[in-house]
């Protein structure tokens, strides 16, 4: 579909979650490539390079098979190739994952699901092998790199013009989930919240996402979900008390008790990642004795006032 600014909108289909993922093809750079389930319309398309904005694999899965299809170069993030191989190139990726959500309270049965669920699912991620590396500062066909961390440690955004390619770290009527999870940077709420005030700075005249409608406000969206992690912060201190409670249930008690296994899993990364910023802000303390990770309140005398 043609948008403004001489964008095309490629949207792709997704058998859960939004049910679409958006590429978009701007001069010759093809950002994003989809999960690569099925025929992708690729080949004929013009694609002179492909940019990859993060890894996961709604965005990356179909990379190697657009790179196929049009001899196209990929361009992907230093820190957040780092992670695509870690994730989907590791074989025991789903087992850590599993011992992961296990040691935060996760029902053992729940989180083994993840390991028959994680080697099923990974061969369909085919990203590319050994792309050319980008960081902050790198330009691509006139696009300057932006790195935005916080819905992956290793987010990037494109920017030309006033318009950012902006993948998932701002959506117009979501949440852009942040978890916490294994080998990853330890504060992605942090880094998140941050990366919302650069974009307040940069203050792009318009936002092109990886799901939903084009941002044309994207101020104005990042102080939306400043203060929506604001008051998740809020509510998620409000829980603790001083009896250690895993981020399971913690999430029970945030997120609400009727959700799927998938559904609480994202629930408890997401906990953790904003348990883990009370702790850096002191108005949380964790533990890990006996294996379980466990977090309590502040001190008397230090909680935040609501």
């Amino acid at each position: 579909m043609p948008l403004e600014d001489g964008v095309r909108r490629l949207t792709l289909p997704l058998p859960t979650g939004p049910e679409h993922v958006h590429c978009y093809l701007v001069d010759g750079t093809l950002f994003d490539t989809g999960l690569g389930l099925g025929e992708a319309p690729f080949a004929a398309a013009g694609i002179e390079r492909i940019a990859i904005t993060h890894f996961h694999p709604d965005h990356v899965g179909g990379a190697a098979a657009a790179a196929e299809a049009t001899g196209a170069p990929v361009f992907q993030g230093g820190l957040d190739y780092a992670q695509c191989e870690r994730v989907w190139g590791s074989e025991d990726w789903p087992e850590r994952m599993a011992e992961w959500f296990a040691r935060h309270g996760v029902p053992r049965d729940s989180a083994d699901e993840l390991i028959a669920q994680g080697h099923a699912f990974a061969p369909f991620v085919r990203y590319a092998l050994d792309p050319d590396l980008l960081y902050e500062g790198s330009t691509l066909a006139g696009w300057d790199v932006v790195e935005l961390p916080g819905h992956a440690d290793g987010h990037l955004g494109f920017l030309r013009d006033g318009v950012l390619i902006g993948g998932d770290h701002l959506l117009q009527t979501i949440s852009p989930a942040v978890g916490l999870y294994p080998d990853s940077r330890p504060d992605p709420l942090g880094d998140y919240l941050a990366s919302l005030v650069r974009t307040i700075e940069l203050a792009p005249r318009i936002v092109y996402p990886g799901h939903g409608e084009p941002i044309h406000d994207a101020a104005a969206r990042a102080r939306e979900l400043l203060e929506h992690h604001r008051v998740r912060l809020d509510e998620t201190e409000r829980v603790l008390n001083g009896r250690g409670q895993t981020a399971y249930e913690i999430s029970l008690s945030v997120f609400g008790r009727e959700l799927s296994p998938t559904e609480r899993r994202f629930a408890v990364a997401e906990t953790l990642s904003h348990l883990e910023r009370l702790v850096r802000e002191r108005r949380a303390a964790r533990s890990g004795a006996d294996g379980t990770v466990t977090y309590t309140g502040p001190p008397v005398g230090r909680r935040h006032p609501s």
